[in-house]
C-alpha cells in the first residue's frame, strides 16, 4: 500500500529550477533512501512533501491524502527528524515531548513519553535542557520525537549524521524495526552509502533536481558499471548523469 505517493512535483525559486517532474512512492514496511550531492533537490522535495514549501505543480498524497487541500490532516500521520531541525534547546527532552504530544493529540501523553524516552535510551537526560545535549543527544532527543505519534510516514534527513557507531547500529536497528511491523514508510536521505545500503529497500538518485535512477541498493551499482553505491554516487556528483544514461 502506499503511505506516500509524489506525482511530476516541479518547484523552481526564481529563473532556478530546484525540482523538476519528480515522481515517486513509498510504501508501507518499506525505507526508501532518497540520495544524491548537496543541492539536487532532496531538502527542497523533503519541503513539499511537509507542506512547508508549496510545489509550482504536482501533488503529494499522504495515506490517501492530498497535502496541499488538506495539509493539517494530512500531517497527523507524518513525523519528520533532520540535523538542521533541532527541538528549542531552552526546554528539557520531557517538556520538548510533552509539547509535541499535545500538537499530535496522543491522549497517552505520559506513557508515550515513558516509551520513547526508553526507546532512545533519554531517561536520565529527561529533565535536561536540550541545549546542554551534546549533538548526539539532540538527535536522539529528535528521533524520540518522531516516533511520539507512530506516524505512518517517517521523513528522516541524515538521522545518524552525529552519533557515534554504537549508537547509529541500534537507531537503524530500531527504524527497521519501525519499518517492518508493516505499518509505516520511512522516506531516508543518507551520504553514507554503507548505512543506505544496511537499511535501505529502494533508493532513488536525484541530480538537478531530477530522478536519474532507482533500485535495490545491493545491486544499483553493479547495474550502472560501479563497483559499490559510494562510486555510483561519487560519480553522479562529479559528472551528473542524465536521465538517458541513467537508463
Amino acid at each position: 500500500m502506499n503511505i506516500l505517493s509524489v506525482n511530476n512535483l516541479n518547484k523552481s525559486f526564481g529563473d532556478k529550477s530546484a525540482v523538476s517532474g519528480i515522481s515517486f512512492t513509498v510504501n508501507s514496511g518499506e525505507i526508501v533512501g532518497l540520495l544524491g550531492p548537496n543541492g539536487a533537490g532532496k531538502t527542497t522535495t523533503i519541503n513539499m512533501i511537509l507542506g512547508i514549501l508549496h510545489s509550482d505543480s504536482g501533488t503529494v498524497i499522504i495515506d490517501g491524502i492530498d497535502i496541499r487541500k488538506h495539509r493539517s490532516r494530512a500531517l497527523e500521520s507524518v513525523n519528520f527528524a533532520a540535523v538542521y531541525a533541532p527541538l528549542p534547546g531552552n526546554l528539557t527532552v520531557r517538556q520538548n515531548l510533552h509539547i509535541f504530544c499535545m500538537l499530535y493529540k496522543i491522549k497517552n501523553t505520559r506513557e508515550r513519553i515513558a516509551d520513547v524516552l526508553d526507546l532512545f535510551d533519554l531517561q536520565k537526560l529527561a529533565d535536561t535542557k536540550l541545549g546542554l545535549l551534546s549533538s548526539g543527544e539532540q538527535t536522539r532527543a529528535a528521533l524520540a520525537k518522531a516516533f511520539l505519534n507512530s506516524p505512518k510516514l517517517l521523513l528522516l534527513d541524515e538521522p545518524t549524521a552525529s552519533l557515534d557507531p554504537a549508537t547509529a547500529q541500534d537507531i537503524r536497528r530500531h527504524i527497521r524495526s519501525f519499518a517492518d511491523s508493516g505499518k509505516a514508510g520511512v522516506l531516508w536521505t543518507s551520504h553514507n552509502m554503507r548505512e543506505v545500503e544496511e537499511v535501505c529497500d529502494r533508493v532513488l538518485f536525484v541530480s538537478q533536481g531530477r530522478i536519474l535512477m532507482e533500485g535495490d541498493p545491493k545491486t544499483l551499482a553493479g547495474l550502472n558499471g560501479q563497483k559499490t553505491l559510494e562510486d555510483l554516487f561519487v560519480a553522479i556528483a562529479r559528472e551528473p548523469l542524465t536521465e538517458q544514461e541513467a537508463a
